[in-house]
């Protein structure tokens, strides 16, 4: 018996060392309970179906009070051999009851941290959130630490008001709003969060460039973290859900499919000579079972591939369209996938040539390492497949082999709008810009109407507007394209599309409709009169988000102002205009106030009058959903916001709550 022990403990011992080097994490709580093994608590405990961060019963202190709850496994945030950076996005909802308190603090943080970080020695005060020790400086490198802050009382660092900050090594946030709206680049730490005014939600955003390799080890600690130092305040999540993956990462954690976490860690240098150590007979043991294993993998590989290729064989049954493309013959087409043939980062890929049609193709390779990326490719051939217009870039065959995912399109030879509008050494005259304009409305009103089903793009982008010989714009990325029957108007699903073209409803609710996509069409319209990307962190103050600068120059009747100044003046003033109003039309916070892309067009063309729009760009703001809607959205009933342009206050009724989304990914 104690042989077989042994062996069990010797392959485990094997299989450790040869399994990748990390592993992606996701899960999804919407409640926690003591059964939930996957959190671990410092001064905090589940109850109620929350994780209570602080004391919160009237007969014990409830000042000093402080506490942790933190996922039981470090994440792999960046590789040390590749330096390759995590993506990862979480969600979470939490609730800071002041139980009508005059005095209350001091705040929530979500952080990362080095693995086994533990509340700090000697932690008295409630501004370090229970992150750093008393009596460090506020630029300290003594308790490493990256953190998002929601902090609701004010200490000597702090800004004047209830904030939202970024913190790093140090509770002087490097970046901080008081409650004020900022939207970021994808490749910066960010932020958007929602609050209550008058029981309807505010959406507001926050972002600061990090790079998190300088400030943190590979491997972290995450969760959150609160302390309510002499005030006092119950502190609770209620929700939390968190994904990531480094870029070849295909292995995911699933909190729900095991109670009980695997504290079993990989062994050192000795552990593996042990493992040898063992008799032939059980290293061929050891050999047959991973070459099994090996094999299951491979067939559940090849089931899932096959059940692909069924699944789109059957759409294209249905009728002529794209056909199935043998993998060699795209190796034939690119020279082998050669560098040369590259068609930008990312984007569509690489260029190719088909022999048998004497035609230039673009191939898109679709990531195959995750479940994400499989869905979006079967979702792109499926819908696509089937659009037929001259504004929408054609699909003209697929390849699923050698574990690779390929779509093949018609090629532009103009490559991307973005390529143009924000390249020094190419010019788009304004001609062209207005009839690229004309011409993505016209694909998306095929999309919106045109079709047997309503097909919502929800990724609408100038680098997603290609332009073929004649600079006609056509539409393509069909990755996160939905289908929507057209009694419906709208798609909740989670949050997904490109900062700074994504509509308000969309974060609060990833609510993707026909309006959501108007709204982006509007930000790229805006994108080729001004010459400008939708966010610009340097552009300056009142400069740094596109709709709102130009909708600030439209109030004080100075529009021609946000012209793209490349153009020199060489422009029909009337057309500008139009695109201009046009495009904060179709970029208003309010869904409702938008118009359908059928009236855009006539605007465009003159045919309808564009509206005169309030000279101060209103505030999106929405009723709160229904609880059952999505975990993202449990707000409480009884929270009170004071709403001004330059700064929103707390105040405290009995309880407030918040929906916060941090979404972080490498630098560019």
């Amino acid at each position: 018996m104690a042989i077989c022990s042994s062996k069990i403990v010797n392959l485990t011992v094997l299989f450790c060392l040869i399994e990748p080097f990390s592993n992606a994490v996701s899960f999804n709580f919407t409640s926690f309970t003591t059964n939930n093994n996957n959190i671990s608590y410092e001064n905090a405990y589940p109850a109620s179906r929350v994780i209570q961060l602080t004391a919160n019963q009237r007969d014990l202190q409830m000042t000093a009070s402080l506490g942790r709850a933190t996922y039981y496994e470090p994440m792999h945030l960046w590789d040390k051999a590749t330096g390759d950076l995590k993506d990862f996005a979480t969600h979470f909802t939490f609730t800071i009851d002041s139980q009508n308190r005059s005095a209350y603090g001091d705040g929530i943080a979500f952080f990362l941290a080095p693995e086994g970080s533990k509340i700090p020695d000697n932690v008295t005060k409630g501004g370090n959130l229970a992150l750093a020790s008393d009596g460090i400086g506020l630029n300290t490198t003594v308790n490493r630490f990256v953190a998002v802050g929601f902090d609701i009382y004010r200490n000597l660092w702090d800004p004047e008001h209830e904030h939202v900050g970024i913190d790093v090594d140090s509770m002087k946030s490097v970046a901080n709003v008081t409650w004020i709206r900022y939207d970021p680049k994808t490749h910066n730490l960010s932020v958007s969060f929602t609050g209550f005014r008058n029981n309807t939600t505010v959406m507001q955003h926050l972002s600061a460039i990090i790079d998190l390799r300088l400030y943190l080890p590979d491997n972290v600690t995450f969760g959150f973290s609160v302390a309510t130092g002499n005030a006092s305040a119950i502190h609770q999540i209620s929700s939390w859900d968190f994904s990531s993956s480094l870029e070849n990462d295909s292995n995911t954690t699933d909190p729900t499919a095991a109670t009980q976490p695997n504290h079993k860690k990989r062994k050192n240098r000795t552990g593996f000579a042990v493992g040898f150590g063992v008799s032939g007979a059980f290293v061929v043991m050891v050999l047959v079972g991973i070459a099994s294993l090996y094999r299951k993998k491979y067939q559940s590989d090849e089931e899932d591939g096959d059940a692909i290729d069924e699944a789109i064989e059957d759409e294209f049954e249905r009728g002529t369209g794209p056909r199935k493309f043998s993998y060699k013959e795209l190796v034939h087409a690119t020279d082998d996938f050669n560098e040369v043939q590259k068609l930008g980062q990312g984007g569509f890929g690489y260029k190719g040539f088909l022999k048998d049609s004497s035609s230039y193709v673009a191939i898109k390779r679709v990531s195959s390492g995750s479940r994400q990326g499989i869905k979006e490719y079967a979702s792109e051939v499926k819908i696509i497949s089937g659009l037929r217009h001259r504004n929408l870039v054609q699909l003209i065959g697929w390849c699923h082999e050698n574990k690779q995912l390929l779509l093949v399109y018609e090629f532009m030879p103009n490559g991307s709008l973005d390529s143009h509008l924000f390249n020094q050494n190419s010019l788009l005259p304004w001609e062209l810009r207005f009839k690229i304009a004309q011409g993505l409305a016209s694909g998306l009103l095929y999309l919106h109407e045109g079709w047997q089903q309503c097909v919502v793009h929800r990724d609408i982008k100038s680098s997603n507007v290609l332009l073929d010989s004649d600079f006609n714009a056509k539409l393509g990325d069909f990755g996160l394209a939905r289908l929507v029957d057209h009694s419906k108007g709208s798609q909740t699903t989670v949050l997904a599309g490109t900062m700074g073209y994504l509509a308000p409803e969309c974060h609060i609710a990833g609510k993707a409709s026909k309006q959501s996509d108007v709204y982006s069409y509007g930000v790229v319209a805006l994108e080729l009169a001004c010459g400008r990307k939708p966010i610009e962190p340097k552009a300056g103050e009142g400069k740094v988000n596109l709709v709102e600068w130009v909708w600030d120059l439209y109030g004080r009747t100075q529009l021609l102002e946000a012209c793209d100044p490349r153009l020199n003046g060489v422009f029909t003033v009337r057309e500008m205009e139009q695109l201009m109003i046009l495009g904060l039309w179709c970029a208003h916070p309010d869904e409702n106030s938008r118009p359908s892309i059928r009236q855009a067009i006539h605007a465009l063309n003159f045919e309808a009058p564009v509206p005169v729009l309030q000279s101060k760009m209103p505030v999106a703001t929405y009723y709160a959903p229904p609880m059952s809607v999505t975990p993202l959205n449990q707000f409480s009933s009884n929270s009170t916001y004071r709403n001004s342009t330059r700064a929103s206050q707390f105040t405290s009724s009995s309880s407030s709550s918040a929906t916060a989304s941090l979404l972080l990914a490498p630098p560019v």
